[in-house]
């Protein structure tokens, strides 16, 4: 995940059409999107947050929306939920692909739902006016922390709850955000007392704090669950059992007046058909293969008979 820059930024350029690679920088906000027009017919602008699998779950929104006959333009790598939330309820972009847990305590930071169905729940209260979330997917992907197998060996760390017999030694790397949010150093001290030596903002299951976690720059790091390189590298992923991270499902966000039969209908069979395991894989394709994520995405699609 690229660390995100100043909305002002992210207000110049131009957009990135459906199937174009997807850059490496900003996409902008602005362009020939789908503006105030009321239901699917004038199309969509689908805009994703700037990490590898957020932008196969975008590409994978438009090629099965494609598919039902809705137009669709996708401006991937806009940014953290801080910027593309509110993207959405200015009309910039119309859908987001989400995740339950994490859009929960972004819009209500006192939230105590954890399972997928009471976030369901919790999220349509809470949700701005003019948005939506429709039936979560089947596919997960719930943020972790991961320490070397070395540094589990030697503070004897299996959990969230052993970092607090260590306070004040380790450094916790991750995305900028990530310090002030709930499933974050705020929610470390607050539910389990841990004090870090150190928050060094890099990014969240990216390059960054992968390396720096490699080098031992950091002692902890912030990674996703569907991340191959976890596996690969023999890291070990703190439990967590006061359940600090909730359910993380993925759910479409959109602006309610996007959401016709059309689009609901396209969304859920696609909902139904994405799997974790199928995550995991779209992530290595990109991430480890280095292969774009529309074409990841459009090919996994018409695997299964939905692009």
């Amino acid at each position: 995940m690229n660390r995100r820059t100043a909305l002002t930024t992210l207000l110049a350029g131009a957009s990135a059409p459906l199937l174009a690679a997807c850059s490496s920088g900003i996409t902008s906000l602005k362009g020939d999107g789908a503006g105030g027009d009321s239901g699917s017919s004038g199309g969509l602008v689908i805009g994703t947050a700037n990490f590898t699998e957020n932008q196969v779950l975008g590409y994978l929104y438009a090629g099965v929306l494609n598919a039902a006959g809705v137009k669709t333009t996708v401006r991937p790598n806009l940014g953290s939920r801080e910027i593309v939330v509110p993207a959405l309820r200015s009309g910039d972009i119309d859908l987001l692909p989400e995740y339950q847990g994490s859009l929960l305590l972004y819009l209500d930071k006192k939230a105590t739902a954890t399972e997928a169905g009471a976030m369901q729940n919790a999220l349509a209260t809470v949700l701005p006016d003019g948005l939506e979330v429709l039936p979560y997917a089947a596919a997960e992907d719930r943020d972790s922390f991961a320490v070397t197998r070395r540094t589990a060996d030697r503070y004897g760390l299996k959990t969230l709850a052993d970092l607090r017999k260590v306070n004040g030694k380790l450094t916790l790397g991750a995305a900028a955000e990530m310090k002030k949010r709930v499933v974050g150093v705020v929610g470390l001290k607050d539910r389990y007392g841990v004090e870090l030596k150190e928050f060094k903002a890099l990014d969240s299951s990216g390059p960054l704090v992968k390396g720096a976690l490699k080098k031992g720059d950091i002692d902890i790091a912030n990674v996703f669950t569907t991340d191959v390189d976890t596996a690969e590298n023999g890291w070990v992923l703190l439990a967590d059992p006061k359940n600090l991270i909730p359910s993380q499902h993925v759910v479409p966000l959109i602006a309610a007046r996007k959401a016709d039969s059309r689009v609901r209908k396209a969304l859920a069979r696609l909902g139904n058909a994405l799997t974790t395991p199928d995550l995991t894989e779209l992530n290595r394709l990109v991430d480890k293969e280095k292969q774009d994520p529309d074409r990841v995405a459009a090919a996994w699609l018409k695997k299964h008979k939905l692009g």
